[in-house]
């Protein structure tokens, strides 16, 4: 918040972010933003549509550029997590699997637990228009939903990476309320 002298030390450890099959260069950069909002930089990105490196996702990224440049590509969801202890599969859809469903702060507190333990988690999102293919979920060990309005979940990239990499960011914050 502006105007406070409360100073955030940068952390790592945070949650790679999987963006699978994104679209527009557009959306890969405002989520790259959100997610340097929150401290992460570790970005992987399955078959963007548009080509990588995008100009546009430059634009949009409005100077988190450190996260574009560790930008790493690949050309399916196993080889981008293959590294990962734990994925997460972010989806508003019901997709009739047995899997646990947690919310975004659930996960926060997981992946900051994983971090400190020195293991790495990711979060999959899918593609802007109809989010991630049943396949893509099924290699995911949790589910994550957000609780909002059950007539209309329907969020942007970017607004769904915020919010999964603001819990994260809260669940390891010490800044007082006041």
């Amino acid at each position: 918040m502006a105007g406070t002298d409360h100073r955030r030390a940068r952390r790592s450890g945070g949650p790679d972010i999987i963006l699978v099959e994104p679209q527009l260069g557009e959306n890969i950069g405002t989520a790259t933003r959100a997610m340097y909002n929150c401290g992460l930089t570790d970005i992987r990105l399955v078959k963007p549509r548009d080509g990588w490196p995008n100009p546009k996702a430059v634009a949009a990224a409005s100077g988190a550029d450190v996260v574009l440049e560790k930008a790493r590509v690949f050309d399916r969801t196993e080889d981008a997590i293959s590294d990962l202890r734990r994925v997460y599969a972010t989806t508003a859809r019901e997709r009739k699997m047995v899997k646990p469903i947690l919310t975004p702060r659930a996960v926060g507190e997981k992946a900051v637990e994983a971090g400190r333990a020195g293991r790495k988690v990711g979060v999959l999102f899918g593609k802007e228009r109809t989010g991630l293919e049943k396949d893509d979920v099924a290699l995911a060990d949790a589910v994550v939903t957000v609780p909002l309005n059950p007539e209309f979940t329907s969020l942007n990239l970017a607004q769904a990476v915020l919010l999964i990499g603001y819990e994260w960011y809260q669940a390891g914050d010490s800044t007082p309320p006041r």
